[in-house]
């Protein structure tokens, strides 16, 4: 049986530039709210979020560009999955929908997506709702030392395309597993039928999936400097809502946030990374306050 936000929902290809289609469920009525998914997900991990939200909000769930049912364009230099050129898919897919404006959420490689489509488009970014990340210039900054191992990851996937790309294709699933497991408190909170959407949908992107983080070794990075220099920082209403990695690696998130946006609400909650599956009683909690304000 195919898994379906919502059997609501209903589905489009939403085409966001002359290459690049994404992968887009709808439902509900009213003011929009864009939910983006992380990593090695796709838009199936927003179902409970979406389950309440569509009482009174039109809910939009893509899969991000590489990612899912969207399509997974070769990476022809870094702008390609750079985070500015994801942000640009989300307004356009959400304005091919009808909405021009809208509140955003986003885990994980989707938060960074999202705090990009704040700082890019402040008149489209109604509200901005942060899981678990911090931002990519940040982010770098503080992995130091024997801890910044939790992070291997990243520095696997940042290497030169050709290297990494067929080392995770040789064991897909073991892999993107790995994070899945390890990173989940409730192993309950994600069937194994997601489960296993999640490891199909992930071992047919690793080339697209790679591709997203290598951006965020170089010209993500670029652009948070260029920002952080012009003292440029999201305008809207920002929750953040992070586990508590400050404890292990030595910072302090909110701190790190606080430049980014002044208009900011940080929490920290015990829960395991997948926050939207394991306590989205939390987040939607957490998503219907930040769009009070």
């Amino acid at each position: 049986m195919t898994l379906t936000l919502l059997p609501e929902a209903t589905y489009h290809r939403v085409p966001v530039s002359p290459h690049v289609e994404l992968n887009v469920a709808v439902a509900g009525r009213g003011p929009a709210v864009v939910l983006l998914h992380g990593f090695p997900q796709t838009h199936l991990m927003w179902r409970h979020i979406a389950a309440d939200l569509v009482a009174d909000h039109t809910v939009i769930c893509p899969d991000l560009r590489g990612y899912g049912a969207s399509d997974k364009p070769a990476a022809e230099g870094e702008e390609t999955y750079s985070k500015r050129t994801m942000a640009a898919d989300i307004v356009a897919a959400a304005r091919a929908l009808g909405h021009h404006s809208f509140a955003l959420a986003g885990h994980d490689r989707g938060a960074l997506v999202a705090v990009r489509a704040g700082l890019d488009h402040p008149g489209v970014v109604s509200h901005l709702l942060v899981l678990d990340v911090l931002p990519t210039l940040d982010m770098w900054d503080i992995l130091r030392g024997a801890d910044a191992k939790v992070a291997w990851h990243l520095y696997l996937m940042a290497q030169p395309a050709g290297i990494p790309e067929p080392m995770i294709e040789a064991t897909a699933d073991s892999f993107f597993a790995s994070f899945i497991d390890g990173w989940t408190a409730d192993p309950g909170a994600i069937p194994p039928r997601y489960r296993e959407e999640y490891l199909k949908a992930s071992g047919q992107a690793v080339w697209s999936i790679v591709a997203d983080y290598r951006a965020s070794a170089g010209i993500d990075i670029s652009h948070d400097l260029v920002d952080r220099k012009a003292g440029r920082a999201l305008s809207m209403p920002v929750t953040v809502m992070q586990q508590d990695w400050g404890a292990v690696l030595g910072y302090d998130a909110a701190a790190l946030w606080s430049p980014w946006a002044p208009d900011l609400k940080h929490m920290t909650v015990n829960t395991g990374h997948f926050m939207a599956e394991e306590n989205p009683a939390a987040v939607v909690a957490a998503m219907r306050e930040l769009m009070d304000r």
